[in-house]
């Protein structure tokens, strides 16, 4: 039995994508009615050596735009990295999935064996198409959205596992 290489990338990317927005949005009102400077949990971080809130975002909406893009053989565009607030971070990622949404099922299935490079800061990596989704973006992806749902949930913002998990249909 063959894998559908879209439906175990692009819906499931946007699934999370869109819950980390909604999770988002509750931030934004939970400062407010806090009267919580947002930039506290933008900035905030789970420990001091780990990246912020929003470079969690950034490297989610990174690794799902560069994923989709490489398995149907495109270039991903490139986003700047430089938001910092609420509002930017949710921009970046109805950027990102409006981006996903326009790819159909016949651009990226048949790419299980793709050969894939990543480059890396000191190294490029060398992948077939299927265990990069599987072994590599998605885990990528869950590890960034887990981590900004923990660093909010840390500070106080009412979510629960629910919200990660988003409405199950």
């Amino acid at each position: 039995m063959s894998i559908s290489m879209y439906l175990a990338s692009v819906p499931p990317i946007l699934r999370v994508l869109t819950n980390l927005k909604a999770i988002l949005e509750k931030a934004a009102a939970h400062a407010e009615a806090k009267k919580i400077d947002p930039s506290v949990l933008v900035n905030a971080r789970l420990y001091p050596d780990m990246l912020p809130f929003s470079r969690q975002i950034q490297i989610a909406t990174d690794t799902a735009k560069g994923a989709v893009s490489r398995l149907a053989g495109l270039e991903a565009p490139k986003f700047e990295d430089n938001e910092s607030t609420f509002q930017e971070l949710m921009a970046r990622l109805d950027k990102t999935i409006a981006l996903l949404a326009t790819f159909k099922p016949e651009q990226i299935d048949g790419s299980e064996d793709r050969t894939i490079t990543l480059p890396m800061r000191d190294k490029t990596l060398t992948f077939k198409g299927m265990p990069y989704l599987l072994d590599y973006v998605l885990p990528n992806i869950y590890f960034h959205a887990t981590t900004a749902y923990a660093i909010l949930r840390h500070n106080g913002v009412e979510i629960g596992k629910q919200d990660f998990l988003g409405k199950i249909s």
